[in-house]
């Protein structure tokens, strides 16, 4: 039995079902689960039945990293003598000054960072949980068969999105999650919101996808007519095709939302990790190489034709960057939003405004003509400096960057095909990401942040879980182990 690690899959397959947990009680589920199952290995390892493996050690500078964020980020709401607050932020202590004005109360001796306290909590209990998530990644994901469960997970998660969200689509249906769709009609949206988001979730999921479809290619020599005749039966009847299936599946998914950034970023991302990884593997099967030209020109000339990407074509062509703000927040308009960003930003530069307040603090900015409401900026990398300062976004970029380290260091090191494939992955879903947050705001997603926290986790777990490839790596890990290990986890 593995409830914990069960108990993990579980969370990540339930995240993006109830609107991408982008609700008050669907991301409390993530928070109270993934908390549970923190405490449950905790209370295991103090009574001797788990162990700490060797990819928590060596992750011990992300996780250090990922405590002070998690520190700071309850600083925030946490409350300080007014001087202090005045010397850290004086914007945040003249809005709360502001504030007490309007209500005609006195100024408090003690007063927050965050602008909202309240929203920061809120923020403060989804990074618990996504800490917990990358936690219990490196802690239970300890044997290959767990490894590739978990990628099969996620495989299988984006593949149900993405059927889902073209039936609902192509059948004008057009259902979310058990409720008529009023927004993103005529768009593959899945069981999310907003189609973005749906792309974001997908090309995670295609990132375990194909990370798993590299490890199992290549395969022995063929020398007679019989093996060649064996190697076709296999490759028609097998794992592999069925797992090339579901990544069409998603990529039809990914092309019906009409996401530009969302498709730029897949075709974009995959030509740059792919380069970068055929230079840093050794001896990369002449399948691998194929296999990643086939994402191209397959998916593009083919799926592509008969689903659409012309129309994605269409609209990156017609988006013209203007200054008419007099609409809610055309996708042209994103650019006035982040000179606006940026002007908020440098008034909270060190601390922010607070994690979540965006949504109250831009307002005050959006006076030259921008109507409608914005929750978020659409621009992870803004939103994150205007609500954490720039303390708050080089954590979150040193973290990602530890992991982005990591992946390419386990495809130059590792020989074995499954740790390659998954660094690999972990690659691909970085730069995805990292091109996508620049128009979009999927980190402010509970269901895309949490996966792609054990994404990122699983950056250690390729560099340091125990190969199949030859007897040297399991000695070599042999050693570095301490412990036993985990025999309930």
């Amino acid at each position: 039995m593995n409830p914990i690690f069960y108990g993990l899959l579980g969370l990540l397959a339930w995240a993006p079902l109830p609107l991408g947990s982008n609700r008050t009680w669907a991301w409390s589920i993530l928070v109270v689960g993934s908390c549970l199952l923190a405490i449950a290995w905790l209370v295991g390892y103090l009574l001797g039945h788990f162990a700490v493996t060797d990819a928590f050690r060596r992750a011990r500078w992300a996780l250090g990293a990922g405590a002070l964020w998690t520190l700071y980020v309850g600083l925030q709401s946490v409350a300080l003598p007014a001087e202090w607050v005045q010397f850290l932020s004086p914007h945040a202590y003249d809005a709360h000054a502001v504030a007490a004005g309007v209500l005609g109360h006195p100024l408090a001796a003690t007063l927050t960072l965050s602008i909202d306290p309240h929203t920061t909590r809120d923020f403060w209990f989804k990074t618990l949980a996504y800490g917990c998530m990358f936690s219990l990644t490196l802690l239970v994901v300890d044997s290959r068969q767990r490894l590739e469960l978990l990628l099969k997970t996620l495989v299988i998660s984006g593949t149900v999105q993405a059927v889902y969200a073209s039936v609902m689509l192509l059948s004008g249906l057009e259902y979310g999650f058990f409720i008529k769709k009023y927004v993103g009609q005529g768009n593959a949206t899945g069981t999310f919101i907003n189609r973005n988001h749906l792309a974001g979730y997908l090309n995670l999921c295609l990132a375990a996808g194909i990370g798993l479809m590299i490890a199992k290619l290549g395969g022995e020599a063929i020398h007679t007519w019989r093996q060649r005749i064996r190697s076709i039966a296999r490759l028609l009847l097998g794992e592999k095709t069925r797992l090339r299936i579901y990544l069409i599946a998603m990529v039809i998914g990914l092309v019906l939302t009409r996401s530009r950034m969302g498709n730029t970023a897949f075709f974009a991302g995959t030509l740059i990790v792919g380069a970068i990884g055929l230079l840093l593997m050794r001896n990369a099967p002449r399948s691998t190489m194929l296999f990643l030209a086939s994402l191209i020109a397959l998916d593009i000339l083919i799926v592509g034709t008969w689903f659409g990407v012309d129309q994605v074509a269409k609209r990156i062509q017609e988006t013209q960057v203007t200054t008419n703000v007099g609409n809610p927040l055309p996708a042209e308009d994103r650019v006035e939003v982040d000179q606006l960003a940026l002007d908020y930003a440098k008034d909270y530069l060190l601390t922010g405004s607070g994690g979540g307040s965006f949504y109250v603090t831009f307002p005050t900015y959006s006076n030259r003509g921008i109507t409608g409401f914005l929750d978020h900026a659409h621009n992870d990398y803004l939103q994150l400096l205007t609500e954490t300062g720039v303390i708050g976004l080089a954590l979150c970029v040193l973290i990602v960057l530890m992991a982005a380290v990591q992946a390419l260091l386990a495809l130059r090191r590792r020989n074995d095909p499954l740790m390659r494939g998954t660094a690999f992955g972990v690659a691909l879903a970085i730069c995805w990401l990292a091109i996508h947050s620049t128009v979009d705001f999927n980190m402010q997603i509970p269901a895309n942040a949490l996966t792609m926290s054990v994404m990122l986790a699983l950056a250690w777990v390729a560099a340091a879980l125990p190969g199949g490839s030859g007897a040297k790596e399991f000695r070599k890990h042999r050693k570095r182990s301490a412990r036993p290990p985990a025999t309930l986890c």
